[in-house]
């Protein structure tokens, strides 16, 4: 697993909402996903996970930046390129009630693309072909024909799931693909995508806000905030041994079950509002919520650094040029 399907370099999006105001919703925000791996993108809802996956698959504009997918320059491709990636990335949306269309059958719904990319030359090898995917994602024949309406939201997600693998593409963008399902529902769905993975070799950026269910299936997790990139390393690194004090509190929010462990293990508790990427603030975007801020944090936005091996984070209390005697043992305590 060390080729890179996909490099996001100091991806910039901003939004203009006129009279001068610019939200800011992704800043300088670089990574890769190696071939086979699912990549996790993880924070509060308004961080910008989203805006990344959506400006990845071309559906917005970059500021500035480049995404760079088997090496292509995804921001770059004339129409007829554009035409050709959507063969190859395709994206699964957070809510299966609004992603699938009403007035059609499951049958229209998963065969669309493959019409419009012109993928069989006959119906009935088209209808085949939905009829495989209906059966590869849980459902059965019978379901195609029927409409999206007559659908519990987990089997609405299942059709979403089929359709974006009709045109059998390499890398799927599934953005929060589980946080409108109940909970009995969601581990089903993870469960599906790792099988489907596993069988067809396909390569996932996961986008989602709850770390706990991020952890069942990435290999890799980026964790956002305020349009910003924190950290980044494994999973198991993640959750065995957090850098960033946001990242820390993410995990203590994450319930234990078990009752003794539960009652006696510190909640870290964020104090403030989350800023406006309107008018984020100077240095370091967390410090206004940081219970560690230094004076520093407000001159400077950190570095993104490798702390471990393949451990990154942007923070000060790993920055050599600010350390000092009391820093080094802040780390310690938080660690």
């Amino acid at each position: 697993m060390d080729e890179k399907v996909l490099q996001v370099q100091n991806l910039t999006k901003y939004f203009n909402l006129g009279k001068g105001r610019i939200l800011q919703a992704v800043n300088d925000v670089t990574f890769h996903i190696y071939k086979g791996e699912t990549f996790g993108l993880v924070g509060e809802s308004g961080c910008g996970k989203s805006t990344i996956g959506r400006t990845i698959m071309g559906l917005y504009e970059r500021t500035a930046g480049e995404v760079i997918y088997d090496g292509d320059n995804v921001h770059e491709l004339d129409e007829k390129g554009k035409f050709k990636l959507r063969r190859k990335m395709q994206m699964i949306f957070q809510d299966p009630y609004a992603s699938l269309n009403p007035r059609s059958t499951v049958k229209e719904v998963i065969s669309e693309p493959m019409e419009v990319h012109k993928m069989h030359t006959s119906k009935k090898e088209q209808l085949e072909m939905v009829y495989q995917l209906l059966e590869e994602v849980g459902l059965n024949r019978d379901h195609a024909n029927r409409y999206p309406h007559e659908f519990s939201g987990g089997q609405r997600q299942r059709i979403g799931i089929a359709r974006s693998l009709a045109l059998r593409p390499n890398f799927i963008i599934a953005d929060e693909p589980i946080s409108a399902l109940d909970v009995s529902v969601q581990a089903q769905v993870v469960n599906l995508l790792k099988e489907l993975q596993n069988d067809k070799g396909l390569t996932f950026l996961f986008i989602a806000h709850d770390l706990s269910m991020v952890k069942q299936i990435s290999d890799r997790i980026g964790v956002m905030y305020l349009g910003n990139m924190v950290e980044l390393t494994t999973s198991e690194d993640l959750y065995k041994d957090p850098l960033h004090p946001y990242t820390q509190a993410l995990l203590s929010a994450i319930p234990i079950p078990d009752p003794d462990v539960e009652e006696s293990r510190e909640r870290i508790i964020l104090q403030g509002e989350l800023p406006s990427p309107i008018n984020p603030p100077s240095g370091c975007v967390f410090r206004t919520r940081c219970p560690f801020a230094m004076d520093i944090c407000a001159q400077e936005k950190p570095e993104w650094q490798e702390v471990e091996e393949n451990h990154f984070v942007a923070c000060h209390l790993y920055n050599d040029k600010h350390k000092n005697k009391k820093q080094q043992e802040t780390i310690v305590n938080i660690r």
